[in-house]
């Protein structure tokens, strides 16, 4: 797990894919691992264990509330970048579906109706026969959202265990899904802060 930017207030990390974000079905996650080091981490937002990628936590009270706000009315700014099944036809569009848990087959979600709105805008930076790479800006941050959006596009992630099918899954042992760009407004200082992770894929 690399730190990619420490001060007082803010922890920045690049989180590796297999990892929770938070003690689950497994002991082991980003806070377990941290809290050895930090006193006080406060987990302002999550990724699937499955995503790797860019985490910011809070090392105070006062920078948690600041950052969960910031989260909460959208202020912060997240770029994923993913590597798709297929040949996309287009160069960018978005997906707008509503999504709500698939109780039956919880953690995973479905497009439904009676869920809530989601919104993803996606950009194909790269394509090949069989893949293309795409770059996605989620304006709402729904569970599961970027991975079940291109699912149901026909393009499902490569590697994505819940809703890719036999042969995208078996493409990669891990989920090519990775959190690479975040922008935040420090919670002490007001600074725009921008970092960025390289897709390890």
């Amino acid at each position: 797990m690399q730190i990619l930017y420490q001060d007082k207030h803010i922890l920045v990390i690049n989180k590796p894919s297999g990892l929770l974000s938070q003690p689950g079905s497994l002991d082991d996650s980003v806070t377990t691992e941290l809290e050895k080091t930090f006193e006080f981490l406060g987990v302002v937002h999550r990724l699937d264990q499955a995503t790797s990628g860019i985490m910011i936590l809070a090392l105070n009270p006062k920078a948690l509330s600041h950052l969960a706000k910031q989260f909460q009315f959208r202020t912060t700014f997240k770029v994923y970048e993913a590597q798709v099944f297929g040949r996309l036809a287009a160069d960018m569009g978005h997906i707008d579906l509503p999504l709500r848990c698939d109780w039956p087959n919880r953690p995973r979600q479905e497009v439904h109706t009676e869920g809530k709105a989601s919104l993803t805008h996606w950009q194909c930076i790269d394509r090949n026969q069989s893949t293309s790479r795409v770059i996605l800006i989620p304006h709402t941050g729904r569970s599961h959202q970027l991975r079940v959006h291109l699912a149901s596009m026909g393009h499902p992630i490569i590697g994505d265990y819940f809703y890719a099918h036999e042969t995208a899954l078996n493409m990669s042992e891990r989920l090519h899904l990775h959190a690479k760009e975040l922008t935040i407004n420090h919670p002490i200082t007001n600074q725009r802060l921008h970092f960025f992770s390289e897709a390890p894929f």
